[in-house]
């Protein structure tokens, strides 16, 4: 069975009850704001659209358990297997869910799956793109509190930059550190054309707003 319309709007639903009571920073706008991304360079990339948004509304349904669960969980390994418990009672062809949950599997930038196929590449691209620019920083800052940091910045974190991995989801984890950990390193992550050209003002735009910040803390400005 190939997928129509109104398969994408049942599970559009069904992913939603994945995301009740979701922290902001990876709530179901966050979803909202992916699947634009993801529609505007999957069309213009020739990718299956909808396999993308299929991808898209279900790629985060194992967020939650990866939050509660203070990082321990890969919510990407744990979304691919939702989503094909999920999809099997759609009697789909076996290529088109495989891709799905490919999908799924290789947005995360902190694992080691990378994506493979266009459609996957699409998603990377798209959710990437939601953590940079305008939308980016506030989330880093939504995020950071989320974990229970205190301060907006420690003052350490350039000296725990190297051990990052170590400060996830702790006090320590500020917003300050993921941006130099992650955030600055995402345009170059970017694998598509279309989604290339986007990042370029996104980070552009964050990269400015950091080393403002930086600047007001040092009250030079």
């Amino acid at each position: 069975m190939k997928i129509n319309s109104k398969i994408i709007k049942e599970i559009e639903e069904k992913a939603k009850s994945f995301f009740v009571d979701a922290s902001g920073c990876h709530d179901w706008g966050h979803v909202e704001r992916v699947y634009k991304l993801a529609v505007k360079i999957g069309k213009k990339e020739g990718a299956d659209m909808n396999i993308v948004k299929l991808a898209t509304y279900l790629h985060d349904i194992g967020r939650k358990e990866e939050m509660d669960g203070g990082g321990k969980v890969c919510h990407a390994e744990r979304g691919a297997e939702l989503a094909g418990i999920i999809l099997s009672s759609y009697n789909l062809d076996k290529d088109i869910v495989e891709n799905i949950k490919h999908c799924i599997l290789s947005h995360r930038y902190r694992n080691e799956h990378k994506p493979k196929t266009i459609e996957a590449k699409v998603l990377f691209d798209a959710d990437k793109l939601d953590s940079i620019g305008a939308v980016g920083v506030a989330r880093d800052f939504l995020f950071a509190g989320y974990l229970g940091a205190t301060h907006l910045y420690t003052g350490n974190e350039k000296k725990n930059l190297k051990n990052a991995k170590d400060y996830a989801y702790t006090k320590e984890d500020t917003a300050l550190l993921e941006y130099y950990y992650k955030l600055k390193k995402v345009k170059s992550q970017i694998l598509t054309k279309t989604g290339k050209k986007i990042a370029e003002e996104r980070h552009a735009y964050m990269v400015d707003f950091f080393k403002r910040f930086d600047l007001e803390v040092k009250g030079i400005l």
